[in-house]
């Protein structure tokens, strides 16, 4: 038998409780220890820096108030700015599945913050007294979930966003003048550019950026200042603009009270929105995916239109074969993503009356799909856009395209170029073969009407005004 580890008694409103002797925490996160013992889970770390953030920012706007002592303050201010660096990460020891409020975690930074400012100079600091003053949990934990998720979208997802773009705008560039057959339905259908492949795999990332954005914008929007129930009561009435201040400057995030507080504590809405964005960008991001392993599907009996780079052997029995490993693993991250959105529309129905009482499922899952998303993108960007390569492929097969009789329907009509297509399936030969042996149409009007690129424009004159 070994020793149990040394303990001491904290109290709190509920009496005394046996605590760890080196843990930071006291007697009221204690109880929700044991009170949770579901997973190990926790909130992120991430989460916890910006909890710090609001603790410091709360100490400095009340110090500015009058209502807090400045000593007591600077102490406060001190031991939550050890909470931001990650010194204490190792005490926020409460289980993600705790009351809905996260009411627990906060109680876990005020107690820690307090005992580490009493033992930087001020020996009276009292984690509800002053680490909260002016907050409740109510305000506080929503707060928290907006900035981590802003931080989590703006600082990770976006720039990867962004960088993926660019690489794809740089294939676009490249591959214009690359004619290809076009797909729809899986099936052959008009001529494009390999290059206007890829400017639309650009946009819808675009778009993407412009949804998260948005997103970032009103995530800004915190509850802080709402205290209890939205009405603010035991708080300074400029105590959420000072605080919003201070966090909008040091987070380079549009950071400002919300003026909606009974909406805000009541509802996740913009945490929903958020996701939702999160999940468009994941969605996007698996088309590309799934239309690259298309395209690079063979070697030989595939479309083989792209190489993708070789990053691994593809197979423990067949040799030399190689497979979309990148492409696969961000389509995972992506099924793993509408997970995450699945939760957090979850989540997003348990408000009731005055309070949501699903803030820290709704935090952990909204911060871990935006940088699952960011990691996968950043990988795909590395490992396998930016190495990607056109081959031979599509522009060989474009003569012997079906659809090519799209360009003779001007000339002769819908139902005989539609009967053309249809004999040169079933005998092999070309349209511009038979369009030579049924039609009057000179070689020269064959060319124009059968001219791949001229197809891949909606004004074929304009053709050569732009690349991407």
């Amino acid at each position: 038998m070994t020793d149990a580890p040394p303990t001491r008694t904290e109290r709190d409103t509920m009496g005394e409780m046996q605590v760890p002797a080196d843990a930071y925490w006291g007697a009221s996160t204690q109880r929700a220890v044991l009170n949770f013992p579901i997973s190990a889970l926790r909130f992120p770390p991430e989460f916890n820096h910006v909890l710090g953030r609001v603790k410091r920012a709360a100490a400095k706007a009340n110090a500015d108030l009058g209502a807090l002592d400045p000593a007591v303050a600077d102490a406060v201010a001190a031991a939550a700015t050890e909470v931001i660096d990650g010194a204490f990460d190792n005490h926020f020891v409460v289980d993600l599945f705790q009351t809905g409020s996260g009411t627990s975690t906060n109680t876990n930074a005020n107690e820690v913050i307090a005992r580490r400012a009493r033992e930087l100079g001020a020996p009276a600091a009292h984690p509800n007294d002053h680490v909260n003053m002016g907050q409740s949990s109510n305000d506080v934990i929503p707060t928290a979930c907006h900035l981590t998720a802003a931080l989590a979208i703006q600082r990770q997802l976006l720039p990867a966003l962004a960088q993926a773009q660019a690489t794809l705008e740089a294939k676009s560039r490249e591959t214009w003048d690359i004619i290809k057959t076009g797909r729809t339905h899986l099936q052959d259908a008009t001529p494009i550019r390999m290059g206007q492949e890829f400017l639309g795999y650009a946009q819808s990332l675009e778009l993407a950026r412009g949804r998260l954005e948005a997103a970032v914008d009103e995530l800004g929007q915190v509850a802080l200042g709402g205290t209890a129930v939205g009405t603010g009561i035991n708080t300074h009435p400029d105590f959420s603009a000072k605080v919003c201040a201070i966090l909008a400057d040091e987070l380079g995030l549009p950071v400002r009270e919300t003026p909606y507080h009974f909406q805000a504590q009541g509802t996740q809405d913009t945490m929903l929105a958020a996701s939702a964005a999160v999940r468009n960008a994941a969605v996007s991001l698996q088309k590309i995916a799934n239309d690259l392993r298309w395209l690079a599907s063979g070697p030989r009996a595939g479309l083989g239109e792209l190489d993708l780079p070789a990053v691994q052997p593809g197979s423990s029995i067949m040799p030399g074969k190689v497979n979309p490993v990148i492409a696969e693993a961000l389509t995972q991250v992506v099924c793993h993503v509408i997970g995450n959105d699945a939760a957090v529309a979850a989540a997003a129905q348990g408000g009731y009356l005055e309070l949501n009482t699903y803030w820290p499922v709704s935090a952990y899952n909204l911060h871990q799909a935006a940088a699952l998303l960011a990691a996968a993108t950043v990988n795909f960007d590395i490992q396998c856009l930016r190495g990607l390569t056109p081959t031979s492929r599509g522009p060989d097969s474009v003569e012997q395209g079906l659809m090519l009789a799209t360009g003779l329907t001007r000339a002769i009509g819908y139902d005989k170029a539609a009967a053309m297509a249809k004999e040169a399936a079933a005998t092999g030969k070309t349209i511009r073969e038979l369009a030579r042996e049924q039609t009057t149409l000179t070689e020269d009007e064959l060319s124009r009407l059968l001219d791949p690129l001229r197809m891949t424009a909606p004004n074929p004159d304009a053709i050569g005004a732009g690349g991407g």
